[in-house]
């Protein structure tokens, strides 16, 4: 059964307040409560859709749990009746006016949710995700997976470029864990990282949760990454701009190249190193490295430097 988006059954954006979300569940599940729908399936079904949504988006830690990992991932790790423990339908449906036993006694055999073994008997949303009966949850169960963790990791400039091997400590199920996880080469600032079982383990033996680590790439106090490209800015004075020179250029690889910079080289001009930006992965090729020039133009403070500006514009320069 394809994930369901709890925020679009209840109409409502992922900024909701939670009087927001309670306004949104009142207003739907008044429209499409059995006992103004009789007979029809199809509105007792939504409603049950919007019961599970509420149940999950009024709960501030399960809230939580399903923006973090998304809905395909949060109903993975949650039972129906995880979602569903503590919410009480009794007293909501009793606020709207229907009464706790109108409906609850006809879907739950007389008992309000917070009664456990009550809805384990006889949950109206039990059919949508299991194959009915006790042997149906203890499948269910035993399959469930553990919780994933996440976590941010934050590396330098050329770790991110190059790769590396980082050593991370985190909690899992309330224990501290330390592992080494490899950085690929090339990797992007934001990007997450899946280690398959090292999240949290299942409480009913089913497989291990992941752990996911964010990367948070440092900036570099010279070097700028677009894509495979990496740019670095240097300057270089007015006279040498004029007449070309040569400058030292740093690299990401800690080398040193000799750039030419032929005489009449604007500023912001830019000079192409092929090859020597973020290494190719994959079988692309690495990127290049650019380098911006500055021409710095100086003041003319002194008598010589303003008689060199009036020879200059007389030139029409």
């Amino acid at each position: 059964m394809p994930a369901m988006d709890y925020y679009k059954i209840l109409r409502i954006g992922k900024d909701a307040s939670p009087e927001e979300i309670k306004k949104a569940y009142r207003k739907l599940a008044m429209k499409y409560h059995p006992d103004r729908n009789r007979g029809d399936a199809s509105a007792e079904d939504q409603f049950k859709r919007i019961n599970e949504a509420y149940a999950v988006l009024s709960d501030a830690e399960k809230r939580k749990q399903y923006d973090m990992f998304g809905a395909e991932g949060f109903q993975r790790q949650f039972s129906q009746e995880d979602i569903f423990r503590n919410f009480d339908f009794g007293n909501v449906f009793e606020e709207m006016g229907f009464g706790k036993d109108a409906w609850l006694g006809r879907m739950f055999g007389g008992a309000g949710s917070k009664h456990r073994g009550a809805y384990a008997r006889s949950s109206p949303f039990h059919s949508s995700h299991y194959d009915g009966g006790v042997q149906g949850r203890r499948r269910a169960r035993a399959s469930a997976k553990g919780a994933d963790v996440q976590l941010e990791l934050k590396i330098p400039f050329r770790s991110a470029v190059f790769g590396d091997e980082q050593t991370v400590s985190y909690m899992a199920g309330g224990r501290l864990e330390r592992l080494v996880v490899k950085i690929p080469p090339g990797i992007e600032d934001g990007k997450r990282l899946r280690i398959a079982g090292k999240g949290e383990q299942s409480q009913w033996g089913g497989e291990s949760g992941d752990l996911y680590v964010v990367i948070q790439v440092i900036p570099h106090r010279d070097f700028r990454r677009d894509g495979l490209d990496i740019s670095i800015v240097r300057s270089i004075r007015m006279s040498e701009a004029m007449l070309g020179t040569e400058i030292d250029v740093p690299t990401l690889d800690g080398r040193t190249l000799r750039l030419k910079i032929p005489s009449g080289t604007q500023s912001h001009r830019k000079f192409r190193l092929r090859g020597k930006g973020v290494p190719g992965v994959r079988g692309k090729e690495a990127g290049d490295q650019l380098v911006e020039i500055i021409v710095l133009v100086p003041e003319a403070n002194t008598p010589e430097l303003q008689a060199l500006a009036k020879r200059l514009a007389e030139t029409g320069n």
